[in-house]
């Protein structure tokens, strides 16, 4: 399920689908998170039909991992020749192609891309390819905030002020859901 080769200078979104899910059920939800419907499309098809629409490469990283930090590496792993990577956990079902392409651009100037929605932050967060032996090296639930501190710590972190509530809209409980169904008729 994976778009078909990287293209040239642009970096790959690895969409991560490799989660538990335990809040949304939790929370009441019958299904996984990625599976509960959203306007009638499963939460990740309504992700991976932004990522297609960027017109970046992507990757589905759907194998059980057991946290984030292993799910990145995993999907690094599995994407050699990327020129960079996106970082979008597959229950964002809001946010916007444009979104991916404005962190994708940034990564021409930047080590890390991170956009911001009203100040907080949000997804995806880009690595440009000199993030690679850094994000093979991640393990357990912290995801990529180690890399991204150290790129900090020497000023190569591009902060884009984006107007896409959908960066900030994942999906981890039924009222998530309920939210995000909101929004997205409100569009």
């Amino acid at each position: 399920m994976d778009a078909a080769r990287p293209k040239a200078d642009l970096p790959t979104v690895l969409v991560l689908a490799s989660g538990r899910g335990e809040r949304f059920t939790a929370s009441g939800g019958s299904t996984h998170k990625l599976q509960a419907l959203l306007a009638d499309k499963p939460v990740l098809q309504h992700t991976l039909a932004a990522v297609a629409a960027s017109g970046l490469p992507w990757h589905l990283e759907q194998a059980g991992h057991p946290g984030m930090g292993d799910s990145i590496a995993a999907a690094v792993r599995a994407t050699p020749d990327a020129a960079g990577w996106l970082v979008l956990p597959g229950d964002l079902p809001l946010v916007r192609s444009d979104t991916l392409r404005a962190v994708a651009q940034a990564l021409a100037q930047h080590a890390v891309a991170i956009p911001l929605y009203q100040g907080t932050r949000g997804h995806p967060v880009g690595f440009a390819a000199s993030c690679r032996e850094d994000l093979l090296g991640l393990k357990g639930n912290q995801g990529a905030a180690l890399v991204v501190r150290a790129r900090e710590a020497i000023n190569s972190v591009a902060f884009l002020a984006l107007d896409d509530v959908g960066t900030v809209t994942d999906i981890d409980t039924v009222d998530d859901l309920a939210r995000a169904e909101a929004l997205l008729a409100a569009r």
